[in-house]
């Protein structure tokens, strides 16, 4: 009886020796000025940090929130697909009772087995507008302060690679990398063993060990421990609590401005929104079904409170009373680019049925769908120009001189064709939010663009009608020596819709979205 005693309190002295004195002792290294608990307040107090590195777990001490799965739900969503996002899920209970490692392992598996990864875009295209959102600013202020700064996270390299390093400008980004399988993902991420083996190796060619390196990483999170404690000479913890009380990142304060960003997904996907979108899918099919019908075979005074009924919302503003034209022509309405909806829009605004529309990128199903009628351009100047000319003989044109969409308040440098084509020119100035789905994209099937845009449930737009530009443009705009005349036109235009908007004009064009999105020059398939 006595030997069982002393064998219990023998296992109780164990246990407490175990997890709690050696516990201490691992975390804290005589040769280390370590902090107990968290204090990036310490890292505030610091006076000069330009000559430190800075290495923190991004996870752990840079988001502020403390769950992964609306990141590997994107990634499941965008680049595998419905089915795939459902199995994610469905197995999210299951992964919270997991350890850190093994749902992060099983989280990995079901977002990218099978996806190739020459197409796997979503890492730079759709993540980093959800990470920037997720950054806490009083830790992004810290980090700002760094002479040289490494990230340091257990998501696989290719989902924060483009986010840190594109779009924050952190030096060095180490993530985890996967076992690929003929050119795909396997979803298997390597062993920890050889991503700390990398890091370290990392650490030698960068010669970060001899300079000062100080650490910061999360109390919560087991993970990198060993790491910090290896490499760096003074370590701060965050802990959950203390992000509670963060701020988040404004975007005015992104060192690179977040101008492009792709995905259908308009609403970040945690556990509680990804349950919202499952149950609103069936009655979302029905809806925009409705609505498809209602707005192509309804007259006006119908479709419009039917499809206002449905949840759609127009707002028109502006004096019509301003829009005038010639007898020769009709009246040339100059928008910026939000959803391919918007000529249609402009149509239901303006109660007019014979208005028509150029664009220069159209699916074979949106054309054929299109209630008014729609022209594609060449991007041949002259044909072009003889085209737009021509609708005009005809009637009021649309035209969206920005030549793709763009979902941020930011307008693209507007092309000054139309300036070449007529005197009349009326700026409309348009605006569109949603709450599920974008109806727009850069990878994805563009025939779908609508379809998506009508399956949200509260899509709204607004339409403001600017002041016209009369005799802006007069046939001396063709002459060479007076080609100035024409981008001042278009420029003046951009900047009277970005006045109305509040938007910030750019010399971006329809290219540069699409290297950065799609990784191509924006010539989209015909289907």
């Amino acid at each position: 009886m006595s030997g069982n005693k002393v064998s219990i309190f023998q296992g109780l002295f164990l246990f407490f020796y175990r997890f709690f004195i050696l516990r201490r002792w691992f975390h804290r290294n005589p040769k280390q000025k370590h902090q107990k608990y968290p204090s990036h307040h310490g890292l505030h107090q610091a006076h000069d940090l330009s000559y430190h590195t800075l290495i923190f777990n991004v996870e752990g001490a840079l988001l502020k929130s403390n769950t992964l799965f609306p990141y590997f739900m994107l990634v499941a969503f965008e680049a595998g697909g419905v089915i795939r996002s459902f199995l994610l899920f469905i197995l999210y209970p299951f992964i919270c009772l997991m350890s850190y490692e093994m749902g992060m392992e099983t989280m990995v598996m079901v977002s990218f087995f099978g996806i190739k990864k020459e197409k796997f875009l979503v890492g730079k295209s759709v993540l980093p507008k959800y990470f920037l959102e997720d950054v806490g600013l009083e830790m992004f202020e810290v980090l700002k302060r760094g002479g040289k700064r490494v990230g340091v996270s257990d998501l696989p390299q290719v989902m924060i690679d483009g986010f840190l390093g594109d779009y924050l400008g952190i030096e060095v980004v180490v993530g985890r990398e996967m076992k690929m399988i003929g050119g795909y993902y396997s979803g298997i991420l390597e062993e920890k063993k050889k991503h700390e083996f990398s890091f370290g190796k990392l650490v030698q060619e960068e010669k970060l060990s001899s300079g000062h390196v100080i650490g910061i990483t999360s109390y919560n999170l087991p993970s990198h421990r060993s790491l910090f404690s290896q490499f760096c000479q003074e370590i701060y913890f965050v802990r959950n609590s203390d992000k509670k009380s963060w701020q988040t990142l404004p975007r005015n304060q992104y060192p690179k401005p977040l101008i492009f960003h792709d995905g259908r997904l308009a609403i970040k996907p945690t556990p509680i929104n990804t349950l919202a979108l499952l149950m609103w899918a069936p009655f979302s099919v029905v809806l925009a079904t409705a609505r498809l019908v209602a707005g192509l075979n309804l007259p006006y005074s119908l479709a419009t409170p039917f499809l206002a009924f449905s949840g759609l919302r127009l707002t028109l503003t502006g004096n019509n009373d301003l829009i005038s034209s010639d007898q020769k022509k009709g009246c040339l309405f100059v928008c910026n680019h939000r959803t391919l909806l918007d000529p249609l829009y402009i149509s239901y605004a303006l109660r007019k049925t014979n208005i028509k529309a150029v664009t220069y990128s159209l699916s074979r199903l949106s054309e054929l769908l299109a209630p008014i009628t729609t022209v594609r351009l060449t991007r041949d100047r002259v044909q072009d120009g003889q085209a737009m000319e021509r609708l005009l003989s005809q009637g009021d044109l649309v035209v969206c001189p920005e030549g793709t969409t763009c979902r941020e308040p930011y307008l693209l440098r507007f092309s000054p064709l139309f300036a070449e084509v007529s005197d009349a020119i009326v700026p409309v100035a348009i605006d569109s939010h949603v709450t599920f789905f974008h109806g727009t994209t850069a990878s994805g099937l563009k025939a779908f663009d609508p379809i998506f845009f009508l399956l949200d449930p509260y899509p709204s737009y607004t339409v403001r009608l600017l002041d016209p530009v009369f005799g802006a443009c007069s046939s001396t705009c063709r002459d060479p020596d007076d080609g100035k005349s024409k981008f001042k036109v278009a420029n003046h235009v951009q900047h009277e819709i970005g006045k109305a908007l509040g938007f910030e004009c750019t010399n971006l064009t329809r290219r540069d979205k699409y290297l950065i999105l799609a990784g191509n020059n924006g010539v989209v398939n015909k289907k």
